[in-house]
């Protein structure tokens, strides 16, 4: 046992903003002891390490690590202030043998105070048998504290801990050290207003000509009785699908996706289509920067899958351009998996997410006529908030100050159309017309949505042409009025940061050990 040791009071799967870290500093001494000083630190870290891909036959291959310090608070605990007014000399105290305690109390911030340089022992990254030493850097971005990260194995890391170093001051002897860590989940920035609109991807499909019966050879009961009807002649049906979310298109940690599917029809037709497949998938991608070096992960996670259905689209008698919403409960009961963390950016990793909808329609009697069956792929641009509502009290003082850049996200992110909601039934959204938003620098990997055309098809189509009035920022937190507001006081999210063997299930990094051990 370590003769220093950190216990936390808190209960807490994880801590948030505004929660107050509270525990208490167990020293154990069995013989007399100079220290001059005990110093508990909160501490938080965003570590990249990337390796260059390899040009020549030579072993030797670039590597850069990064490293920020996000969070760096500190707190004396022995001795007092009264102590040290009364010290006389410049060596340490003496501490009898004994069991010693030391409270510390501290409040996480909201905003990150990224520290432009890092110690020599921050830096030292030890990489097999070989140490290596993070340069630091110039670069930092402002924004709220990221959640905790893991699974990108060898390459990104976030991590918070509490840390407490008992300093010796021989030069002779090592100074006494402990830290423990925990998991940090962020409270959501303020909600933009929900627009009177609609995010939406769309697709139009048409059946191939009509269909006729498989040809089998009959048995001498089924000569007896009545034919099957065949596949009645006529044009096959063509109709149009789209994926539908609300603007700003926000989906919350550990909630269902508030997903839309309507089937539009066309043309006048003998069949109708019926639903054979369905596929709702999130897909996150991890931006990594070590200084020039750059790359992207991507990692997904599967919401729901069904196949083999058989579920009618509407009907033989609708008119042309009706439209036919899907049954929402197939996937309003399923919450995204705990592992999903919020969108986030700090300055050397960033998250965004796409969310990818695969719907796979039949046209055909089922039985002795082989149906068509045209899957149709969509893929959106979603933000991942992390259902940990902020104190009212924050919010107001937030309305009222108007401040932007902290904790908002980028007031440019890509969106989509903006359908006016009314009673009227055949409202639609706006045809594409008006020029793209630029696009935030955290965005600006992320493949670009194309127009609707008649031709390509090949990416979706996304729409991503903004309405009139484009998105306004909302406004951000600012640490100095969240001093004086306590914690939140609400339910908590959970959250389970996603391993390695996770990671290489859905497509992430694949790798062996931690980035820094």
């Amino acid at each position: 046992m370590p003769p220093v040791r950190i216990q936390l009071d808190q209960p807490h799967i994880h801590f948030t903003n505004l929660d107050f870290i509270t525990g208490k500093i167990a020293l154990s001494l069995f013989n007399d002891e100079a220290i001059a000083q005990i110093i508990v630190k909160l501490e938080g870290e965003s570590m990249s390490r990337l390796v260059a891909p390899q040009l020549d036959n030579t072993n030797k291959r670039k590597s850069e690590t990064e490293i920020h310090k996000l969070l760096y608070k500190t707190q004396v605990v022995f001795p007092s202030e009264e102590i040290q007014r009364q010290k006389t000399s410049a060596g340490g105290f003496t501490l009898r043998p004994g069991e010693y305690q030391y409270p510390f109390n501290f409040k996480i911030p909201i905003n990150n105070n990224c520290s432009p340089i890092n110690s020599v022992y921050t830096n030292l990254n030890f990489v097999g048998p070989r140490v290596e030493i993070a340069k630091n850097t110039e670069k930092h971005v402002k924004r709220t504290l990221p959640p905790s990260l893991s699974g990108i194995a060898g390459e990104a890391e976030i991590r918070y801990y509490v840390k407490v170093t008992v300093v010796r001051p021989q030069f002779y002897r090592e100074n006494y050290r402990h830290h423990v860590n925990f998991k940090f989940f962020p409270i959501e920035p303020p909600r933009p207003p929900q627009i009177r609109g609609e995010a939406y991807a769309r697709r139009p499909a048409q059946f191939a000509t009509a269909l006729s019966p498989i040809p089998r050879k009959k048995s001498l009961f089924e000569s007896f009785r009545k034919e099957t009807p065949a596949t009645p002649n006529g044009p096959p049906p063509r109709f149009q699908v789209d994926a539908r979310l609300p603007h700003p298109s926000i989906l919350t940690c550990n909630e269902a996706v508030p997903l839309q599917i309507l089937v539009k029809k066309l043309s006048e037709s003998p069949g109708a289509p019926f639903l054979s497949m369905l596929h709702i998938e999130l897909i996150g991608y991890t931006q990594v920067k070590a200084h020039d070096l750059h790359k992207t992960e991507s990692t997904s996670w599967i919401v729901l899958t069904h196949s083999n259905l058989a579920i009618p689209v509407g009907n033989v008698n609708d008119p042309i351009n009706s439209e036919t919403r899907l049954d929402p409960k197939l996937w309003d009961g399923i919450p995204l998996p705990n592992s999903v963390a919020p969108t986030f950016e700090t300055c050397n990793i960033s998250r965004f997410y796409e969310l990818e909808v695969r719907v796979g329609l039949s046209y055909g009697p089922p039985g002795n006529i082989k149906p068509q069956i045209i899957v149709l792929p969509f893929r959106m641009p979603v933000q991942v908030f992390s259902g940990i509502a902020p104190p009212l009290a924050l919010l107001k003082a937030t309305a009222r100050t108007q401040n932007t850049g902290m904790l908002s996200p980028p007031s440019s992110t890509p969106s989509f159309p903006i359908s006016p909601l009314s009673s009227s039934s055949n409202d639609r959204p706006i045809t594409p017309g008006t020029p793209l938003q630029p696009i935030s620098p955290l965005y600006a990997n992320r493949p670009q949505p194309i127009g609707e055309t008649t031709n390509d098809y090949s990416n979706g189509p996304l729409v991503g042409y903004v309405g009139a009035g484009g998105d306004v920022a909302p406004p951000s937190y600012e640490d100095a009025m969240a001093d004086e507001i306590g914690p939140v006081d609400g339910p908590r999210r959970d959250y389970s940061q996603q391993t390695e063997t996770e990671s290489s299930k859905t497509g992430g990094a694949v790798g062996s050990g931690r980035l820094f051990p």
